[in-house]
């Protein structure tokens, strides 16, 4: 806040009202040289160099007085929005992420400050929601700024650090859920089961009927050498078959999907608790679901058929793994290697 009337005021106004661009440029720096001892001078003045070099093209002269602007005014929403923006521009994520996790710490902290002296309570309440309300804009740039960065990233390390520190800049975030997605698809690319299992089980207690956090856990705890949750594997399967209502005629292509996927982590977690007969209802119901997704369509498969083999159910286990064997995904080379176990199985039969 610059005081009208003030000799900063004159020398805003004469660089304001001047249309030459370069003698623009001399006043302006002239006016950052002048009042530098003032902290809101200086930050108005770098700002306006900063944005003055950004039309000119020169976005690393423009970084430089938006940092100086920052140094003057460190908690500036807008100059923080600004500097995200250029950051932006010369594609520099981890810049982008820095402003933008600064200006979500500036903008959670308007309603923590301190009441002024002889303020009434409402017209505090007032000014915090005005306040609130002026940077709103500014506040949700920065959280998708910060969220596309994530989205972006592809190193996993990279990606999780970048996930620990947006939750607490940007609490309760529109972007709650797909981020405590990318956070667990992380975890499992790093293979931190550990902190897969931890991290997912707090977005359940905020978040219960998240598919894709059911979805995620139930197949990690599937998965686990030792099957001590195998129980929960198959809980949380079915809650997502539940939720997604596969069947249902409004059903679209993601809500079968996932469904799919459950089934088949279902019908997995049936098997290692040596309840076969059970799972291939299961799996078969997934194999149906799943035949548009390459990926999960091979496991099923691969799945299916092993619970035919251990049924010994020889032909059946033989068709199924013979498709599994033509399908372009993780479990193919496994079909094909069972399959010659079924077949070499099915010769000494006869």
């Amino acid at each position: 806040m610059i005081p009208a009337g003030t000799p900063e005021d004159q020398a805003i106004q004469a660089f304001t009202n001047e249309n030459d661009p370069q003698k623009k440029l001399a006043l302006m720096e002239d006016f950052t040289q002048k009042f530098s001892s003032n902290p809101a001078a200086a930050a108005y003045g770098n700002w306006q160099l900063a944005q003055y070099y950004q039309s000119a093209g020169d976005l690393a002269k423009a970084m430089s007085y938006g940092e100086k602007a920052l140094a003057a005014s460190p908690r500036n929403i807008d100059l923080l929005m600004s500097q995200a923006n250029l950051a932006q521009q010369i594609k520099n994520d981890a810049r982008v992420m820095e402003y933008a996790l600064r200006g979500g710490a500036a903008y959670n902290s308007i309603s923590k400050q301190p009441k002024p002296e002889g303020m009434s309570d409402p017209d505090f309440a007032g000014r915090v929601a005005e306040d609130l309300n002026t940077s709103k804009n500014a506040y949700e740039f920065l959280e998708t700024a910060a969220f596309n960065v994530i989205a972006q990233e592809q190193d996993a390390k990279t990606r999780m650090s970048y996930i620990e520190k947006f939750t607490p800049a940007f609490p309760n975030s529109r972007f709650e859920e797909p981020v405590a997605q990318y956070a667990m698809f992380t975890l499992t690319q790093m293979n931190d089961m550990t902190r897969l299992v931890s991290y997912g089980e707090r977005t359940l207690a905020t978040n219960p009927n998240s598919i894709p956090t059911l979805i995620l856990l139930a197949s990690a705890y599937a998965e686990e050498a030792k099957g001590t949750n195998l129980g929960k594997a198959v809980s949380y399967s079915q809650k997502v078959i539940e939720l997604a209502k596969p069947d249902a005629p409004d059903a679209d292509r993601a809500r079968k999907l996932s469904a799919g996927v459950a089934q088949s982590t279902l019908g997995y977690a049936l098997m290692k608790q040596d309840k076969t007969a059970a799972a291939v209802d299961h799996l078969k119901a997934g194999a149906e679901l799943l035949k548009e997704d390459a990926a999960s369509y091979s496991t099923v498969l691969y799945r299916l058929g092993f619970a035919y083999a251990k049924l010994n159910k020889v032909n059946e286990a033989r068709e199924v793994l013979t498709q599994g064997a033509k399908v372009q995904g993780p479990a193919q080379e496994l079909c094909r290697d069972l399959l010659v176990k079924v077949n070499t199985a099915r010769s000494k039969a006869k």
